[in-house]
């Protein structure tokens, strides 16, 4: 009976790691659905953003399902920054690493887009100002 007692908090930890590989499966089926047809897509654990036809639209995962935060029109981007996602306004150095921001700006209009990776960020950004250049 000690032998399956022992055993008991590694059967609970089966049981929690796989449910949770599900819900995460579940988001990456979800996010495929949702980015469908796009030119450029992300997800990562700040969010997800995907570019179709000429307009960024990024969003959350709530509740099971993703929620619009935000769009953006692609050919008015005047502008586009790397920002630090805590220290207010302060743009993101070189060398920095781990969470940020991209803000985009043009035609009167700004929004961020985080992402939980600089360097995917800055991948983004080139990317990002191509597609405005090839859409002018």
């Amino acid at each position: 009976m000690i032998h399956g007692l022992l055993w008991l908090p590694l059967l609970f930890a089966f049981i929690l790691l796989t449910s949770l590989g599900w819900l995460e499966r579940r988001r990456q089926n979800l996010f495929r659905i949702w980015a469908e047809g796009s030119e450029l897509a992300k997800l990562d654990g700040s969010g997800a953003a995907c570019l179709k036809e000429g307009k960024l639209c990024w969003a959350t995962f709530e509740a099971g399902e993703f929620k619009n935060q935000g769009t953006f029109q692609i050919t008015k981007v005047e502008l586009v920054e790397l920002m630090a996602l805590t220290s207010g306004e302060a743009p993101l150095t070189q060398e920095s690493q781990g969470r940020c921001r991209l803000r985009l700006i043009g035609n009167g209009k700004e929004m961020d887009v985080p992402f939980a990776d600089a360097e995917r960020a800055r991948l983004w950004m080139d990317q990002l100002m191509a597609k405005a250049r090839c859409d002018l």
